[in-house]
């Protein structure tokens, strides 16, 4: 049930109001990600191999996040709408089912990523030089696959039984472990990148136990059961068709970091395999904000929308956009003036710092038109209308991104072009996507609302 009638008071103190929270969270679980790649890209005599090597391992944690996504976010709102029905059996055999997806999915995961984790990584982008990091990191980090999956896959049923702050904590636990671990394994241990594996696995171990300790517990409203462990074929149909979106935006970004790697590898090296690194790094932390606000701005735009007040919701999306690409200005202009500032923050490495500033530039050129795909698609989600939202997650990363960073080297733009293929996205994919949703979303509720 709704606690929070958004349908009251100013619409952008509501969605300010949902974003914060979001947006904290979200930094803690991007914790996870980037401090093991500040604390290796400062390891001594390293140079940029071992950043490299980390990078080269991105397509293959992307791709289990994409099987946790399609599980967990198909999972979830079944449950949750089955105990809002008073279907507690049905519920259970949900959570059940989901359960034994994600484990059976990760030991499947684990065998075949660690058994061919030499030619995929090779496949990836790898050379002699990186594939020593890359395999030192991956070999350990693929032990804690089944945590991962089952730690984030199953938190968000903590959240569906209502209690929020317990699922903010197996976040927040695992970020904040893995903070104290990194620097004691990697330069205390002297274990290097094993050293940030072993203290991500071990993280995650911990979040993992404290999921289903709670799932399992008294606390948990309907606890996770044996009986309802078996595959119900009907369920999982079910699951997968809803977590599907998920799963297809997770691996369109799995698909463009390979070939991003890879094309890289062939017109750059080692090093702008490690530049990309860096930069994704960077530009994960700069959307954060946007993401936030566009993902907080969803509930509202949806009660609005439920409630018929088709005024208001023109107002959050207003306000969702003009907040946004004010943000992406900033942002873009941080980039502009200190990218040796940015780059420091990841690496000491000289040679990596000074091939960094430019492509660094050209990646971020005209980043506020990440605003417009932001908006565009929260707009769709929070309306229901999924597939525009899921199309355009597609026309940017598979159709846009994906063919030119292959095509532009080619035709004499060399690296620089595989760093220009996202500025282009960005323009083409943000305003189209905007545009849309603007004709048949936006226009559309002021007609509606004259024949209220």
């Amino acid at each position: 049930m709704q606690s929070t009638d958004f349908s009251k008071g100013k619409v952008w103190q509501n969605i300010v109001a949902q974003s914060i929270p979001l947006i904290l969270a979200q930094l803690v679980q991007l914790l996870y990600n980037v401090v093991d790649r500040i604390y290796i890209g400062h390891l001594p005599g390293a140079d940029s191999m071992a950043l490299t090597g980390i990078g080269l391992v991105f397509p293959l944690t992307t791709l289990i996040a994409a099987f946790t996504f399609l599980f967990g976010t198909g999972g979830t709102p079944l449950f949750s709408i089955a105990r809002g029905a008073g279907k507690d059996e049905r519920a259970g055999k949900i959570l059940g089912n989901t359960f034994a997806l994600l484990l059976g999915t990760s030991v499947v995961m684990f065998m075949v990523c660690y058994l061919f984790r030499r030619p995929v990584l090779y496949l990836f982008g790898a050379s002699d030089a990186s594939y020593i990091y890359a395999d030192a990191y991956l070999k350990i980090y693929l032990w804690g696959t089944p945590f991962t999956m089952l730690a984030t896959g199953l938190n968000g049923f903590i959240n569906a039984q209502g209690f929020p702050r317990m699922g903010m904590m197996t976040t927040l636990l695992g970020a904040v472990l893995n903070l104290v671990l990194d620097p004691v394994f990697i330069f205390l241990f002297h274990m290097g990148v094993s050293g940030a594996a072993l203290a991500t696995v071990i993280s995650q171990a911990v979040s993992c136990i404290w999921v289903l300790r709670f799932l399992t517990g008294k606390k948990a409203l309907l606890p996770m059961k044996k009986t309802y462990l078996r595959i119900d074929g009907k369920l999982v149909k079910e699951i997968i068709t809803l977590g599907m979106s998920g799963f297809i935006m997770q691996g369109t970004n799995c698909l463009v970091q390979v070939v991003c790697n890879a094309t890289l590898k062939i017109y750059g090296g080692d090093l702008y395999v490690g530049v990309m690194t860096v930069i994704n790094s960077t530009r994960e932390i700069l959307s954060l904000p946007v993401s936030g606000i566009t993902n907080g701005a969803q509930p509202v735009l949806g009660y609005n929308y439920g409630a018929g007040e088709y005024d208001r919701v023109r107002q959050g999306i207003r306000f969702t956009a003009v907040l946004g690409i004010v943000y992406t200005l900033l942002a873009w202009l941080l980039v502009i003036l200190n990218p040796h500032l940015l780059l420091s923050v990841f690496t000491e490495d000289v040679l990596m710092i000074e091939a960094g500033v430019d492509a660094m530039r050209l990646y971020f050129f005209g980043f506020f038109f990440m605003a417009f795909q932001f908006t565009g698609q929260s707009a769709f989600t929070a309306l229901g209308d999924s597939r525009h939202a899921i199309f355009f997650s597609l026309l940017r990363k598979a159709v846009i991104v994906a063919p030119l960073t292959v095509l532009l080297p080619k035709i004499g733009f060399g690296v620089n072009g595989v760093f220009l293929a996202e500025p282009v996205s960005n323009a083409i994919g943000g305003l189209a996507c905007f545009v849309t949703m603007y004709v048949t979303l936006y226009r559309k509720l002021a007609d509606k609302k004259s024949t209220a």
